[in-house]
Parts: structure tokens; sequence; C-alpha cells
């Protein structure tokens, strides 16, 4: 039976995507890789609020012009930002912490306190993303938290009639020899804990509506072409059952274009990407000049080719066999629609 969009989910669908159903998003929620940085610049335990936030709207103000919608935080880039802000772009908010609790058999994640869906849904968002830290050998009372945390938030976009857009990021646990507590991709890890966490994640109960997924190889120096390299992608996207995107996870540019490549050839809809793009630009800090110049630069560049990539190749989101290859189609078009269309 395909799946039906439900009137907000799909206007958000709409708004997120360039006409043709692709989705071209930038990410620049990041908190630890802005702060950490700066931080470290000004010898500081924290950054200072403005510096962030300014290098947030700076990275916006560059970026939002080639992208279909931009990936905002609450913290900095939405009350600093909110002006330079394009109106007539997808307005994507995050709801998680950037904060965790390690136990080192898993992570715990959160929302961020006193934020909710409903408040992303109330100042107008047009999704909600939620990035959880998940892999599936984690211990049985960190699985659960997490299963609980993905599955509520879902609920609550289904209650609001908002996209739910969610992240995955394995990480290591205390057998790995890698240890990073880092907003960055393992080197080390296994295909299988990629794709089992997607699994984890697909059924019906936790209400994602779009995937954003790291490669289910190490992106640092991925080499295009390979057959089993791309069979584990087609299998990435058998296992998600909807619309996808890829993230960078501080990918370079050279093999973000390539992990897209292989992305693409199996089935994936567009990106939501931040350091892939911005970060060479953004190393320029505290030269705010230089920073602009460098998103001028080698930043919008990219992302051209990076959209005619996608332009040429992804796959449009209503097309997706999820939907039978007709998401577009509206609920009930019909002047009954309000007698069926839930409320609170």
């Amino acid at each position: 039976m395909p799946l039906t969009l439900t009137p907000g989910k799909q206007l958000g669908f709409r708004r997120m995507a360039d006409d043709a159903g692709r989705f071209k998003m930038t990410a620049v929620d990041q908190r630890p890789p802005i702060k950490g940085p700066i931080a470290a610049h000004h010898g500081t335990p924290e950054a200072p609020w403005e510096d962030v936030a300014r290098a947030k709207t700076t990275l916006m103000t560059a970026l939002q012009p080639s992208s279909t919608a931009m990936l905002l935080d609450p913290h900095y880039a939405i009350p600093h930002g909110w002006q330079a802000f394009d109106p007539r772009k997808g307005l994507i908010v995050t709801l998680e912490d950037s904060l965790f609790r390690e136990t080192g058999q898993g992570r715990y994640s959160s929302e961020i306190d006193d934020w909710s869906v409903a408040k992303i849904k109330r100042m107008g968002g047009d999704a909600v993303k939620v990035l959880a830290w998940y892999r599936p050998d984690i211990s049985a009372e960190v699985k659960a938290a997490q299963h609980d945390f993905v599955k509520r938030t879902g609920e609550a976009c289904a209650a609001l009639d908002i996209p739910f857009l969610f992240e995955l990021l394995v990480h290591p646990v205390d057998s790995d020899a890698e240890q990073t507590s880092e907003y960055t991709e393992m080197a080390t890890k296994h295909s299988d804990h990629v794709l089992a966490s997607v699994e984890a994640f697909a059924g019906a109960d936790y209400g994602v509506d779009v995937f954003k997924l790291e490669s289910p190889v190490p992106a640092q120096g991925i080499a295009g072409g390979d057959a089993s390299v791309q069979a584990l992608f087609d299998e990435m996207g058998r296992l998600a059952g909807r619309p996808w995107v890829m993230l960078s996870a501080g990918a370079g540019k050279a093999d973000f274009k390539t992990v897209l490549e292989y992305a693409y050839a199996a089935g994936a809809s567009g990106y939501l990407a931040g350091r892939a793009i911005w970060l060479d630009a953004f190393r320029s800090y505290p030269d705010w000049d230089a920073m602009e110049a460098g998103l001028r630069r080698d930043s919008v560049p990219y992302m051209a080719e990076l959209n005619a990539l996608t332009d040429a190749r992804a796959t449009p989101w209503q097309a997706h066999e999820c939907y039978g290859g007709d998401g577009g189609a509206f609920v009930d078009p019909t002047a009954g629609f309000r007698h069926g269309y839930a409320g609170f």
C-alpha cells in the first residue's frame, strides 16, 4: 500500500525542495564544529555568543541563494540571522541538543531544553530535524532511550503535520580502537552498523519522513565506480524505504561529491550538508572578510557543482516508490477534505 503524505508534510516537502522535487539543503545548525574553533581562538571554555552567531549568519547569507532550504538552530542562527534568512527558502529547524550523555556503550540524545516540535511549527518551520547517535550493538538501556526519543518526535510531528527529517550517525563505543566525541565520521565504522541503524528506524512507528544518512563506507578517499560500494548504497536506500538525502559529516569536497554519485545511483533525492560546503572558508575565522571571500570563491561554485549533479541524477521525492510514484497527489481532492483532516 503506497504511503500518502498529509497536507502539512507535503507542503513542507515542497518548500524544502526545488520545483522538480530535489533537495539542495545547507546545514548551519552545527554547534560544536563552530563553537570549538572559535573558543580555541579566544582561549576560553566557551565561544563568545556573538562570534558564533555572526559566523552562522555569514554562512547563511552566502549560501542560501544556492540552497532550496536552510537548516538552522534556535541558539544562534535563528535569533541572530532571522532578518538575513530568505523566506522563499525552506526552513528546517533542529530539535536535538548538541550535548549528549556518553556511557561508553551508547550515547543518550535529547531535545534542546525548552524547545519542541510545537515551537518549531509555531515559528513557521517547514520541517523538524533530529540527529540521534545509534548503532545496533549499544546497550539495551541506551537503545531503548534512543528509540523512545525518535518515536516521540515522530508522534509530535504527525500530530502537528510537519515533516520529520531524521539524521543517524554511528559512533565509537568502549571496545573500538577509534575514540572521538567529535561530530565527524568514524574512519573505522562498519557498513553493517550504518545499515542496521537505518533499518531500526524505518518502521512506521517512528514517523520518519526523510532520512538524512551518512555514507555506509568511510568517505575519506572514497573512489568512484566500485560495484561493492554501490551495492551498500543500494541496500541503504532499500532499507530507508522513503525519500533520503546525504549528509557530509565533514567530508572533503571531492569525497562528498563522489558519495553523492553513489547515493543518486541508489535513489537518493538530494543532500543536506554543511561542512563539506563551508568548512574551508570558516577556517579563515576571525578574518570575516576572508571568510566571506572564501565562501564566494570556493563554496558557492562547489554548490553549483553539487546542484548540477543533483539535477542530473537525484530522484525527485514525489517519484519515490513508497508513494507509488505520485507523492505529490493531494490526500483528498474533494469537497469533503475538511471532514477527514485530523485536528487537535
